[in-house]
Order: structure tokens, then C-alpha cells, then sequence
């Protein structure tokens, strides 16, 4: 059962309901006896973070997780499990250590880190705020925040494809100094995580989708290009991604904060990533893409 602001056209192979993403309606019945119910909604990142946006963006994430818990807690046979959707962006941009579950540092304290990035630190803190807040009311449903690392798919428009992209026009370089960590997870092993996490009723609480080996963007972009099969990418400096950013309307944190993050409860409790190393990773994805695209 997909939740949907639009009604579906009979095509997809599965079963649809209405919602406006913000206020329980019939929808909600759909949820009374459910096995598990994941919450992915919340409006993309990738644009330029003006007023009407940064409204936009926050209220479709804390609006939506909302009424999902509003509707569980007035559930008679309420889920067993919600996976609600999270971002690794919570986190501190750093570069000394590694931001675990147990001992990452949150971020929006740190000096020198432009308003926008203090802006999305915002926006993890309200969501996961949200989602915490009716914990009374819903005492019989497991509850998992899911902070994902960017989730790489050979899919069109997906981060991996714009990366590719730019590899493939010779200016897959690094981006600003190179020293930012850059974590990333396979699509195959975020998928395979949630079926991880609905299988395993004694996780709950903030978990980690992250591969376990992040790295800085140097090495990130030099891997990229090695797969592809280039060696040579033209760096874009600090400023060049300011004015690139501003061009194509969007945020140059989504390249320069460091997101150092590991996975540590999944690995402490036993899940296995199929590529926890980003060149393997990106081989895979390159010939993926590739085949999509005879």
C-alpha cells in the first residue's frame, strides 16, 4: 500500500491511497493492523534554500510524520514497526573522527559553517523532534529513525547519476579542497538494511545507513572516475561551486559539508553490507547505470 498525493492510474502493481501529506483521512485505516509502515516523504533538498523552501521543506517532513503518528496512535491494532526516514546531516561537519549513533557529534554548533548548513541541521532536529514526540502514545509500535547516508542508484536523476555525469564531461574532479568526508550507501544495501530492520525486533531507537568506510571527496571522485575508466577531472574550486550551485539552484553543502558517518549499531548487531567499500561500489553502479543505458 503506497501513500500518495495523487490517485493511481491502475498501471502500478500495487494498491494506493490519497493522502495530503498533513491531516489524517481514510488512509489512515490502512495502517490498523498493519506489519510495518515506512515513512519516506519530505520535499527535496536539491534547490536554493529561499524563505518559501525552507518552509516548504520542513513542513512537508514534520507535517507528514505527524499524521502518521497521529494515525498509529489511533490505531486499534496499531503496527508493529514505523521506519521513519532521517538524514545523516543531523550530524557535525567534521573531519577529526567518526560520527557513530552512540558518539557522533549532532551538528549546528560549529564555527565558521555558512547559515544554510546551520539550516539543515534544523530541519533533522525537527523531523526526528516529531517523530519522538507522541512516544506515550504509540507504546506498542517499534519505532527506528533511519539517518541515511546519501543513497547511491544507478537510477536517472539520482545523485550517482549527476555525479556520473559530471565525470563523464571531464569535470569529475575534486570539489573544494577535497578534505570533506563524503558517506554514501549502495541503494541495494539501503533495501537491504530496511528489510534488515523489519527483521529484527530488538533495534529500535536511531540507527545509521551508512557504508562503514566514508571518505574524503578526493579519493570519493577519484574512484568515480576510475570506474567510468578517465584518470583526468577538473577540480572545482570553493568559489566555482558557489557560482555552479547558484546557476543550477541548489546548495554547495550537498558537496562540501564533511559527513563522516558510520553505521556502528548495524554492524555491532550483525548486518553485513554487499559493498561497504565506495570503489567496488562504484564499479558496480557504473556497470549498472551502463546497461540502463544501451
Amino acid at each position: 500500500m503506497v501513500l500518495s498525493r495523487r490517485p493511481a492510474d491502475g498501471a502500478a502493481p500495487w494498491r494506493t491511497a490519497v493522502w495530503n501529506g498533513e491531516t489524517r483521512g481514510a488512509w489512515a485505516g490502512e495502517l490498523d493492523g498493519g506489519d510495518v509502515v515506512i515513512n519516506l516523504a519530505g520535499r527535496s533538498v536539491d534547490c536554493r534554500y529561499t524563505p518559501a523552501r525552507r518552509r516548504e521543506i520542513v513542513e512537508s517532513r514534520v507535517r507528514s510524520t505527524r499524521a502518521i503518528g497521529d494515525a498509529i496512535a489511533r490505531a486499534l491494532r496499531p503496527p508493529a514497526l514505523w521506519l521513519q526516514a532521517s538524514t545523516a546531516t543531523i550530524y557535525a561537519h567534521r573531519f577529526d573522527a567518526p560520527n557513530d549513533e552512540a558518539t557522533g557529534r549532532l551538528g549546528g554548533a560549529e564555527l565558521g559553517v555558512p547559515d544554510t548548513w546551520r539550516f539543515s541541521i534544523d530541519v533533522a532536529t525537527a523531523w526526528e523532534r516529531v517523530f519522538n514526540e507522541n512516544e506515550a502514545a504509540t507504546p506498542n509500535t517499534r519505532k527506528v529513525a533511519m539517518r541515511s547516508a546519501i543513497i547511491m542508484s544507478p537510477d536517472r536523476g539520482s545523485a550517482f547519476d549527476v555525479l556520473l555525469g559530471l565525470v563523464r564531461r571531464g569535470l569529475g574532479g575534486t570539489s573544494g579542497d577535497g578534505r570533506q568526508f563524503v558517506s554514501w550507501v549502495h541503494s541495494e544495501d539501503f533495501v537491504r538494511a530496511v528489510r534488515w530492520l523489519v527483521a529484527h525486533g530488538e533495534v529500535s531507537g536511531v540507527v545509521n545507513i551508512a557504508a562503514p568506510n566514508p571518505l574524503p571527496n578526493a579519493e570519493f571522485m577519484r574512484a568515480l572516475r576510475a570506474a567510468w575508466g578517465i584518470r583526468i577531472g577538473v577540480p572545482t574550486p570553493g568559489w566555482l561551486l558557489e557560482v555552479g550551485a547558484w546557476l543550477i539552484r541548489t546548495e554547495t553543502e550537498l558537496v562540501l559539508k564533511s559527513r563522516r558517518v558510520v553505521p556502528s549499531r548495524l554492524l555491532d548487531a550483525g548486518f553485513v553490507f554487499n559493498w561497504p567499500h565506495w570503489p567496488d561500489a562504484a564499479t558496480d553502479l557504473v556497470a549498472s547505470w551502463r546497461r540502463a543505458r544501451p
